[in-house]
């Protein structure tokens, strides 16, 4: 591996393109955070970074529009070396959790409100990622990963059961506590992992 200091190296990073316009905000983050001060010289590493963001609607109103929106944003990163044969040096994951406030009768800032978030959401998990990889440069010792682990399944207690006495069951969200109990409606599974459970029935025998 190349010498030198920890910035250098980070100088040294080419961030390969991640899709959609929330992906190139990141990576236009995290261009920036990795050249820091100087000019960039992306000629040793290669890093790719897939991510996503999961929006749920929380504070529900009795018209069934919603107060606020909470944005999760989950991403994974991969640390290759510039060669033929790229080598995997190491990689990790990133997480972070925004929010903003619902204008419904302001279509135009809303609309400011939602672009706002994307970019607040982008520059924090460009912020993650590139100290973990300045953490790596300084001591080789591996990020930790995010393990995706089953979350506990809660049963609806005022439907009555189907005609195969199935209850209706429904996951938990990010925060740990299920839709039903708090009034909001279901984050959005794109991008979510095949090992988060999904909404389902439970049967009682």
């Amino acid at each position: 591996m190349a010498g030198g200091t920890i910035p250098q190296k980070l100088q040294q990073v080419y961030v390969a393109s991640i899709p959609e316009r929330y992906g190139q905000e990141l990576r236009l983050f995290l261009q920036q955070d990795m050249a820091g001060a100087e000019a960039e010289n992306p000629s040793l590493y290669t890093l790719r970074v897939s991510s996503y963001v999961m929006n749920e609607a929380i504070d529900i109103h009795q018209d069934n529009t919603s107060g606020r929106t909470r944005a999760t944003a989950h991403a994974h990163w991969a640390l290759y070396t510039v060669a033929p044969s790229p080598v995997l040096l190491t990689q990790g994951d990133a997480q972070t959790v925004d929010g903003e406030n619902e204008t419904f009768e302001q279509y135009f800032a809303q609309n400011l409100n939602q672009a706002t978030l994307g970019r607040r959401v982008a520059n924090t998990i460009a912020d993650r990622i590139t100290q973990q990889v300045a953490i790596w440069f300084r001591t080789h010792a591996q990020p930790a990963q995010r393990v995706a682990a089953p979350r506990p399944v809660y049963i609806d207690p005022t439907v009555m059961p189907n005609s195969n006495n199935d209850f209706p069951a429904q996951s938990v969200g990010e925060d740990g506590m299920p839709a039903v109990a708090i009034g909001r409606s279901q984050p959005n599974p794109s991008g979510a992992s095949d090992a988060e459970p999904q909404n389902g029935t439970i049967n009682s025998q």
